[in-house]
């Protein structure tokens, strides 16, 4: 027996757990249920976060959370309940079945069977941002070692455990060199422990045009945050609908399993709803808790109930479903077929699913870090870099001289274009002349220099090596 922690939700949330858990009883599933409210109500009751301190503990607790959608009311201050749930417990991983149904649901990809592997905690989703200029803001694009190493040790677990075949990684480390550049690098370098495993790598747009184009060329697929959160839904969609598609988030301790749609209030309380979403994120849960038998007798059913022709609304299409059913109807639908196996779909088999372990993260000795010079960000209105660089240049020291400044990572001087559009926000870069070494109170002295000359200083990056590799980029156009 298994204790876990149920939310239902807002809009349609209620209709479809209710259904979600009835199909779990009739399966045999042994679970304990403390129930929690969490979202629109919450948060109206003056919780910004959409959740209590009592449900963080119950939550903490059990270890496992099965949660319905939600709805974050309209107006600023709110935060996300889910990127909240995944950043405070851990929940690196986010994984997305995303499987054709063909020919009970429409697709133009019959053969389609991907799985994405979402990096979920870092990236731009880490939210730091600031405005620095009157016309510039920025995010900071965060990717770390253990964060690249964590997801695509498990990207690779994941398709041994399941028995798929490759894995491909996404980046875009032909632009973004040192951020996407680390996360393939690791890819490169946890690849050789899965020598059954076929392996390779895609530059993300090209990438993304080929999995919606030919899907099925794709088996598992890992990815950073914001390309993996992009590209679930596309997949998804591309299979056959959102709405059929669940997820789970994985964290060394917890685990949070959800549908990957919203809460649609319009269709709230009215039986129409499809719970297949929150069922697929619920069979998730049952194998990571060890009840695989239960959750392999859940999905035969639901495939059966499919390839049956019973179905919802929003799947209900004339010449290929048989009966249209309400909400309460499909989850009776799929407990009257538990035993059964789909004669056209694929049945499953999860005879070795379990909660995937991966090694513990070990940090590696430090290496000889270098300091080479600093990036010095002024915020300035004018629009020549000429004139920008004889400001600047009077900061520089003897052993620290201005070498380079660009606007929107575009070289502007020396020796740039009249024709580089320009904005307020400058980098200045000082370097030292090769062989010389600096201090951090060189860059102390050219920002004291520029408070002097009222010159407005914004941000600085210190510039470095690390074991003898310069690890920062250079300015496009150079």
């Amino acid at each position: 027996m298994t204790r876990i922690t149920v939310a239902k939700g807002d809009g349609i949330g209620p209709e479809i757990m209710d259904a979600t858990l009835s199909i779990l009883q009739a399966a045999g599933a042994q679970l304990e249920i403390d129930e929690i409210q969490v979202g629109e109500q919450v948060y109206l009751a003056g919780n910004m976060s959409g959740i209590s301190a009592e449900s963080w503990d119950i939550i903490r607790r059990n270890k496992v959370f099965l949660k319905a959608p939600i709805t974050t009311p309209q107006g600023g201050g709110y935060k996300s309940l889910n990127v909240t749930i995944r950043k405070m417990l851990g929940l690196y991983a986010n994984v997305r079945p995303c499987t054709s149904l063909h020919p009970f649901v429409k697709t133009k990809h019959p053969n389609m069977d991907v799985v994405i592997v979402r990096e979920n905690e870092e990236d731009l989703y880490a939210g730091i941002e600031h405005q620095q200029t009157d016309e510039v803001v920025q995010c900071l694009k965060l990717i770390s070692r253990p964060g690249c190493e964590k997801i695509v040790q498990y990207a690779f677990a994941y398709a041994r455990q399941y028995g798929r075949k490759k894995v491909t990684c996404f980046t875009k480390d032909n632009i973004m060199k040192q951020t996407d550049g680390l996360f393939h690098r690791v890819f490169d370098e946890v690849a050789p422990a899965f020598p059954d495993l076929e392996t390779e790598h895609w530059i993300i747009d090209i990438g993304a045009a080929k999995l919606a184009d030919t899907p099925e060329a794709f088996d598992v697929v890992v990815m950073p945050n914001l390309y993996g959160d992009v590209l679930s839904d596309v997949a998804a969609q591309i299979a056959g609908s959102v709405g059929l598609a669940g997820s789970a988030n994985i964290g060394e301790e917890c685990a949070m399993f959800e549908a990957i749609h919203g809460s649609a209030p319009r269709r709230a309380g009215q039986n129409l709803a499809n719970p297949s979403g929150l069922l697929q994120g619920a069979i998730m849960m049952l194998n990571h808790i060890g009840q695989a038998e239960v959750a392999e007798r859940v999905q035969n059913a639901w495939l059966k109930t499919i390839e049956d022709g019973v179905h919802t609304y929003d799947i209900y299409k004339e010449g290929v479903s048989q009966q249209k059913v309400g909400t309460k109807e499909f989850a009776q639908a799929i407990i009257d077929r538990l035993g059964q196996q789909p004669s056209i779909l694929k049945p499953v088999s999860y005879a070795n699913s379990q909660a995937i372990e991966l090694p513990v993260y070990e940090r590696k000795p430090a290496v000889a870090k270098e300091l080479l010079g600093v990036d010095v960000f002024v915020h300035w209105a004018g629009t020549d870099p000429e004139e920008l660089a004889q400001q600047v240049g009077a900061l520089s020291t003897p052993e620290l001289p201005l070498s380079m400044i660009t606007n929107r990572g575009i070289k502007v001087w020396p020796n740039g274009f009249k024709e580089t559009f320009c904005t307020d926000h400058w980098r200045c870069r000082f370097l030292p002349q090769t062989g010389k070494t600096i201090s951090k109170q060189d860059i102390i002295q050219i920002l004291s220099k520029a408070i002097e000359q009222n010159i407005d200083t914004i941000k600085t990056e210190n510039l470095y090596a690390f074991a003898g590799k310069q690890a920062f980029s250079m300015g496009q156009g150079q």
